[in-house]
């Protein structure tokens, strides 16, 4: 199958699961504690089953890169790189700053990426050498070439708290020398954004590739740079991103080496 005619079935069915979430009324202490404020809830495991179901009926050669664990990846080869859920806490919450993401990768390569955004009804999509869309409209990142004229996106690992002197280093570094710094609690969103030119740049370490395949693909086809802290790290499969309009990227790569080399 076309990848075009794919990324129509994956952003159907994500419409059709997103839906599904909305209707979703999370009774308090029904969520789980996976590890240290790693939280999931039974949204997340019925969706991610929803979706690889789905997912496989369109490509059912490739193997299964998801958050919950359902499936068995196929290494090197194609994958569907699946976060039924990113922003659980947001969600569990009550805060409407959640989404579904997926990607199509070859190896480490995404070749279709679909973010989908239940409580905007915004979907951003892209394919391999295709451009990047919103809702079917295509989009762009943001022109500022100065960081001094960014909005900067930024995450924070729940877990992972060995590099965290260094990273609060960095964002104040990034909070003297942007318009601002914004924290949305899921990556994917973050990335979308940088995409359709809503932030100008977005970094965070301790990801997942669940978190930041479907998000890398569809800025880079939107005219953005993808790349990891320095230059031999995989973005994807890194544990590690910056993600931004491109115009800016080399300037706050230089702060980010300040703290991490």
């Amino acid at each position: 199958m076309e990848l075009e005619q794919m990324l129509v079935q994956v952003a159907g069915h994500c419409r059709v699961v997103g839906a599904w979430m909305k209707e979703q009324i999370l009774i308090a202490g029904q969520e789980e504690l996976k590890s240290h404020n790693n939280l999931v809830t039974y949204v997340d495991r019925q969706a991610e089953h929803r979706l690889v179901q789905a997912l496989l009926a369109i490509e059912p050669g490739a193997g299964i890169i998801a958050e919950e664990g359902t499936g068995a990846p196929n290494v090197g080869g194609l994958n569907w790189v699946i976060d039924p859920l990113d922003g659980t806490t947001n969600f569990i919450h009550g805060l409407p700053l959640w989404c579904i993401s997926i990607a199509l990768v070859d190896g480490t390569e995404p070749l279709l990426g679909v973010i989908h955004d239940p409580n905007s009804n915004e979907c951003f999509t892209a394919v391999a050498g295709g451009g990047a869309h919103l809702n079917q409209e295509k989009i762009h990142v943001s022109s500022p070439r100065e960081l001094l004229n960014s909005l900067i996106a930024t995450g924070f690992p729940y877990d992972d708290f060995g590099r965290e002197k260094s990273y609060m280093q960095l964002l104040q570094s990034v909070m003297h020398t942007t318009r601002g710094v914004r924290r949305l609690g899921s990556a994917a969103i973050d990335l979308a954004w940088v995409a359709c030119g809503r932030f100008e740049a977005f970094y965070e370490y301790g990801l997942n590739a669940w978190d930041v395949a479907a998000g890398a693909l569809i800025v880079r086809e939107a005219g953005g740079t993808v790349t990891g802290f320095s230059p031999s790290t995989d973005p994807i499969f890194g544990e590690e991103i910056l993600a931004s309009n491109g115009a800016i990227h080399d300037e706050l790569l230089r702060q980010v080496h300040l703290y991490f080399s």
